[in-house]
């Protein structure tokens, strides 16, 4: 066969192979995500328990290995993201950093990394990869930009990683907590990038405790700045992060486990 066949040949051989490449990956990720009766897209983690799963204002609502969340794609992020975080969890690996990349789970794509390049914000992890060590295929899916948000970096370095810390020590003492956190989305939000990723005034984070059957929480409202004052003073209650996002979390316990958890900050049980 002459060369000036051949390469034509060979460039028509690699694009169907992309295409095809392409349709598989869309046929992986429509048989990850199953409807319920709701009408909302939903694939859970086989290891969380979906009664601790919010509802979602989107109804895309997805799962990865190691955390679940619901993307917004009007704000380009997920207003939620919710794990738990074991004690066998927590682990001292240390793994090369990753590359952030595109969810192809979220048939619209979740932001492109470079909307927050000069931005002046970080991409700030929802599902800390600090939580995520035990294994680097779980360490690396917290690097998809479902599960990031523009945060000041004084804010992720500080007051924030801080928290988490917290969450760590809480998960290590309790054996256990189930995990829910994301920016607080609304309209006018400032936004970065070609995209218009919206960037958050501020962050929730809700931390459960179940022991014995008793169930307990802790949640947190903080301002995306820089602070040095206690992630305590920014308690507040469940139902307040239900009021300023419209969300509702726990809808799956039972309504007398709701209301007690839900309605109260409880800062004595959480030192």
């Amino acid at each position: 066969m002459k060369r000036k066949f051949i390469y034509p040949l060979v460039i028509i051989i690699v694009t169907a192979g992309l295409y095809y490449s392409e349709d598989l990956a869309d046929i992986d990720v429509n048989n990850a995500i199953v409807s319920n009766d709701s009408g909302l897209s939903e694939s859970y983690s086989e290891e969380f328990d979906s009664s601790f799963l919010p509802s979602s204002s989107t109804g895309v609502v997805i799962s990865h290995d190691s955390y679940t969340f619901s993307y917004s794609e009007d704000h380009e992020q997920a207003e939620w993201v919710a794990y738990e975080l074991k004690q066998e969890d927590l682990s001292n690996n240390t793994f090369e950093r990753p590359y952030f990349n595109e969810d192809k789970k979220v048939k619209t794509r979740s932001a492109d990394w470079r909307n927050y390049k000069n931005s002046g914000y970080d991409r700030g992890h929802l599902c800390p990869a600090g939580d995520r060590k035990y294994s680097y295929d779980a360490y690396t899916e917290t690097f998809l930009t479902s599960n990031v948000s523009p945060q000041n970096p004084e804010f992720n370095a500080g007051i924030w990683n801080r928290l988490e810390q917290k969450v760590r020590y809480w998960a290590d003492k309790y054996d256990g907590v189930y995990v829910v956190t994301g920016g607080i989305l609304k309209d006018n939000l400032k936004t970065i990038g070609y995209e218009n990723v919206s960037v958050p005034d501020e962050f929730f984070k809700i931390v459960v405790d179940v022991t014995d059957g008793k169930h307990k929480a802790i949640a947190f409202i903080i301002p995306n700045k820089p602070s040095d004052k206690s992630f305590y003073e920014y308690a507040v209650s469940i139902d307040e992060i239900e009021d300023r996002t419209g969300i509702d979390f726990f809808e799956g316990l039972p309504s007398s486990v709701q209301e007690k958890m839900e309605s109260k900050v409880d800062l004595k049980s959480w030192r």
